[in-house]
């Protein structure tokens, strides 16, 4: 029996613990009896908010909310969500008016695997970067590592990255054991097995796997079966480079014939032209391709994976005029293209208002859709007893440019700054100090 347990003495996390907990699982009438037996004044002195964000306008769209709401934190959880909430219950407060609270931004395709193997391209590698450089001062919170890895070197990513990092960080598993680490390696049919692949996700590492990817295969669906083999053993989805046939195996047969709902073809936007990778809108008619909508009407999920060479707007323009719109908004960030016409996930989000989507589908494509994808429901919102991972963002007008891989650019007339970045429940982002108090000359 602990001190607190002998003493009858709770801190205030003692009690909010006990709140999510009880809030799950029993009826408020029941919650209120046990209240009164456990003890209401020693619980109502302990209910004290540790930071309160206050007069922002939240966008949750798990639970529909876009409207004026405070956020209460306390111990790392969401505590309570309300139209005004006073800062008299408060440790902390921050001012929050005039800018947007979101979940914290879900990243779903990016390379973390970074290292200083000089023969590979994203495993152990300067292909991959490091999460915590790019992730808060955008919103993120929580990253996905999109095949890096494979069952052979997960553990050292895990050991060198994933374990280091503040950024929350998933992954998925790449097919090939070795992970990524040449485009040769990623041909190697006899290092795809399915059956490590599975074990590794299910029983070493189910917290953090979330999947398994398919990239780079020159030949037919051999690496794209093995994947989905290797998905239908492990209950997760995959995730699908489909580029570098030649000549361009179909697109159509992928997701109609290979792909589960569920399955993810990432790069939606991209355009080669080689002909190596089949695009979602036609090269003539400037049409999406009409098999496309019925895709996704399947449940076949297209991620956007801007990356340095996958985001055209030729491909993207067209198709959300069309009414087609990706289901997750993601950067493929790594060492290529980080400084091109990516830069981060607010650049990229910002560049899908500039295009024409609303804010309110920009936020849920980059919350709780991911959260969805990569089966995390209890990320991406701001629910009573979820993890406080939180972004403030700063809509701006003015007049602002956004490039495409091709170098050419659209104009835009807003951009999403990130201000504030919790995680957790603690701050690791602010951007203009407005969480602190004003510099005085110490005395």
């Amino acid at each position: 029996m602990s001190v607190k347990q002998r003493t009858g003495t709770f801190d205030h996390c003692d009690i909010a613990r006990f709140f999510f907990w009880a809030g799950s699982l029993i009826k408020t009438t029941v919650l209120i009896s046990m209240l009164l037996v456990v003890g209401m004044p020693r619980i109502a002195s302990a209910q004290e908010i540790d930071l309160l964000l206050k007069g922002g306008h939240l966008i949750d769209p798990r639970n529909k909310i876009d409207s004026k709401m405070d956020v209460a934190i306390v111990c790392g959880k969401i505590f309570r969500v309300a139209a005004d909430i006073s800062p008299a219950t408060a440790k902390k407060t921050v001012d929050v008016s005039g800018l947007y609270v979101t979940p914290g931004i879900i990243d779903m395709h990016t390379h973390l695997f970074a290292g200083t193997d000089t023969n590979s391209i994203a495993a152990n590698s300067a292909g991959g970067q490091l999460p915590d450089a790019f992730s808060f001062r955008a919103g993120v919170t929580t990253m996905v590592d999109a095949g890096s890895s494979g069952w052979r070197t997960f553990p050292l990513f895990k050991a060198q990255i994933i374990d280091k990092a503040q950024t929350r960080v998933l992954a998925f598993l790449n097919v090939i054991g070795s992970g990524m680490v040449s485009r040769y390696g990623e041909q190697d049919v006899s290092d795809m097995n399915p059956v490590m692949n599975a074990n590794m996700i299910s029983r070493l590492y189910p917290k953090i796997l979330v999947g398994i990817k398919s990239a780079h295969y020159w030949g037919d669906f051999t690496s794209v079966d093995k994947a989905v083999e290797s998905g239908k053993l492990a209950n997760v989805p995959v995730i699908v480079d489909f580029g570098e046939h030649t000549p361009a195996n179909s697109i159509e047969s992928l997701f109609m014939e290979h792909f589960r709902p569920g399955d993810i073809f990432t790069h939606t936007f991209s355009e080669h032209a080689n002909g190596d990778r089949e695009a979602i809108v036609d090269l003539k008619s400037r049409k999406v391709k009409p098999f496309v909508f019925s895709a996704q009407k399947r449940g076949i999920i297209f991620d956007v994976g801007h990356g340095a060479g996958a985001f055209n707007f030729n491909q993207a323009i067209p198709a959300l005029k069309q009414g087609f719109m990706p289901n997750t908004i993601s950067t493929d960030l790594y060492n290529m293209s980080m400084n091109t016409a990516l830069k981060d996930m607010s650049n990229l989000m910002s560049k899908f208002l500039a295009m024409g989507m609303s804010l309110q589908d920009v936020i849920l494509r980059s919350t709780w859709n991911p959260a969805n994808v990569i089966q995390r429901p209890e990320l991406g919102h701001l629910s009573v007893g979820a993890e406080a991972d939180v972004a403030v963002f700063n809509l701006k007008s003015g007049k602002y440019g956004y490039m495409d891989v091709r170098r050419t650019k659209i104009q835009g007339n807003h951009r999403l700054v990130a201000e504030l970045t919790i995680r957790a429940g603690n701050i690791v982002w602010d951007l203009n100090g407005i969480s602190v108090p004003v510099w005085t000359l110490a005395k």
